[in-house]
Formats: C-alpha cells, structure tokens, sequence
C-alpha cells in the first residue's frame, strides 16, 4: 500500500520489489535493484528516507524520521528482519542485524556488521568494517574476510531473492 502524505509522493524505481502487505507513505525514495520484504513499514511523514541501490528490507522493519533528520540507507546494505530504524544513516554495504535498534543521528559505518538485537543508541558512529552489538551496542572487533564474505552472500541472496519476487508480480 503505497499512499501520499501532504503531496509527498514516494518514489519507486521500478526495478525495486515491494512486498505484500507492505506500507510506504509520503516523502520516501527507493532505489534500483532494492527489495522491501513483506510487512514492512515505511513512513516518510515527518523528514525524508532515502533507500539507494540494491538494499534490502527483511521482513517486519519499521522506518521512521525525526524532524529535520532524514533516514538514509546507502546501497548495498542489508536491514535483517524486524529492524527499527529511525532518523539514522546506515553507510554502503553495511548489515543490520535482525530485531535491532538504531536511533536518531546514528551513523552505520561502511561495511559495518550491527549484531542481532542490539541497540544503537542516538548519536552514535560505528566504525566502518566493525561488528558491534549489545544494548547498547559497542564496537566488539574488526570484522574479518569470513565476516564479510557472509555479508556480502547475504545481500547477492536477498538482491536474488527480491527480482525473483518482482517476477513474479508482471
């Protein structure tokens, strides 16, 4: 369900997958390639949310902003099932792990790995090429070839993944 909000319209390459069941309102973009996973809920009613090229939105998320600070997501990212992200900016590549919380003004560095369940509280950075996790999350270790070698299989998966589902839709 896709709705205007205040003659904010969202923008939706068509390459994208939205999912059934998914909400996406007003002043949100969403790049080529990107997949948004059922159930989802997208709000741009208050700032904008911006979503780039090939990142996938599992299941259940929820994206929300604060006033005058925009929700970025940077391509190539992977939001794991059931995340919460509001008004934060999640760099290139990085990968949220599922039920995790990320709050205003927070800032995913590039290639970063966010432990499932964890919470980054407001104004926190995280390093580019970390794995931080906990309530609240702290940076734990430099991520390795292995880690992201796992990451990077799991967003080609869910890039596969959302074209199939978009082929589905024609």
């Amino acid at each position: 369900m896709i709705y205007p909000y205040k003659g904010k319209e969202p923008l939706i390459d068509p390459t994208a997958f939205i999912g059934e069941h998914v909400v996406i309102t007003g002043d949100v973009t969403i790049g080529e390639g990107s997949s948004i996973f059922y159930n989802t809920v997208i709000r741009g009613d208050v700032s904008p949310t911006i979503i780039g090229k090939k990142v996938n939105i599992q299941d259940l998320c929820c994206l929300h902003q604060s006033p005058a600070f925009p929700l970025i997501i940077e391509d190539d990212a992977s939001i794991g099932h059931q995340a919460t992200l509001h008004s934060c900016h999640i760099k290139k590549g990085a990968l949220i792990g599922m039920a995790s919380i990320i709050l205003d003004g927070a800032v995913i560095g590039e290639g970063a790995f966010i432990g499932a369940g964890s919470l980054v509280t407001q104004g926190t950075v995280i390093p580019p090429n970390t794995l931080a996790f906990g309530r609240p999350a702290k940076v734990v270790r430099e991520l390795n070839a292995s880690d992201k070698e796992d990451m990077a299989r799991i967003q080609r998966e869910y890039y596969e993944k959302g074209q199939y589902y978009k082929s589905l839709q024609k």
